[in-house]
């Protein structure tokens, strides 16, 4: 797969940043008391923050860190400066147009797409609107408030009719869906899943997926430097994958013809794979 990597608008961070940021501004917050920092947030009224603290992880604080435009000093600082952020919008960028290429490569008329953890369904957005051929979404998520987000994106995109929503657990999506997707995307959901769910569930679709069909994950690395800061302030116990970590998961579940592409950070990686015959 060619992706016109360099044309795509991806956010960096210049040498003299990267050092300040791993020489002060990391240490810093990783080190600070905790109970200081949430103080903090709490008195210049973060949402990035109380999005978190409501659901670590959750599909609001995606959203907020996706669009970068904040009203409170503290979360300009977040948003728009920290690696995470910065990375998040950069994988959605990715994941977009890796999704959008699948789509336009797909045999199938229209393209069976299913999203696990699928969120504000953002993502899926991007690259329906991306794609040259017409792909059909099946949003599933444990979370009805983030379907309500996303049918009101779908609808102002014109995408009302080709998605829809299923509320469960991944792990029971054979018993929630006749749907056998030509491609399933999971990005922004493997960091929160131990290895055993992650077997889990790929089990579960490899049995639903025809052969050929594409599995679309990422993986995290700790590149981002404040994963104490996350965890201790935010909440947010994320779990650390290389893409050879991510794609042996994949495998135990009969995928293969690994693919991974990185963000310029090095934060995400977009690890794409096909269900072996």
């Amino acid at each position: 797969m060619e992706l016109p990597l360099g044309q795509m608008d991806f956010e960096t961070v210049g040498t003299v940043s990267r050092l300040l940021k791993a020489a002060v501004v990391n240490p810093l917050v990783n080190y600070l008391p905790a109970g200081w920092l949430r103080g903090l947030l709490r008195f210049t009224r973060s949402e990035l923050a109380a999005a978190n603290w409501a659901d670590p992880g959750g599909w609001r604080s995606m959203v907020i860190s996706y669009n970068g435009q904040c009203r409170q000093w503290a979360d300009k600082l977040l948003v728009a400066g920290g690696t995470i952020p910065m990375a998040l919008r950069n994988r959605r960028r990715l994941a977009g147009a890796v999704l959008a290429r699948l789509i336009d490569e797909s045999a199938a008329d229209p393209v069976q797409v299913l999203c696990i953890g699928a969120g504000p369904g953002i993502i899926i957005t991007d690259a329906m609107l991306q794609a040259r051929r017409t792909a059909e979404a099946t949003l599933l998520d444990l979370n009805d408030d983030a379907h309500q987000f996303a049918g009101d994106l779908a609808r102002r995109h014109g995408l009302a009719e080709r998605v829809r929503f299923i509320t469960g657990d991944a792990r029971d999506i054979d018993k929630l869906t006749d749907c056998r997707p030509d491609i399933v995307k999971m990005i922004g959901i493997c960091e929160y899943l131990s290895d055993q769910q992650i077997h889990q569930i790929v089990a579960v679709l490899a049995a639903v997926m025809p052969a050929g069909a594409v599995l679309v994950a990422n993986s995290l690395s700790k590149a981002h430097g404040t994963d104490r800061f996350f965890r201790r302030v935010f909440g947010l116990n994320m779990i650390h994958r290389s893409p050879a970590q991510l794609q042996e998961l994949m495998a135990g579940g009969g995928f293969g013809d690994f693919l991974s592409i990185g963000e310029p950070l090095g934060v995400y990686h977009v690890v794409v794979g096909r269900k072996r015959p």
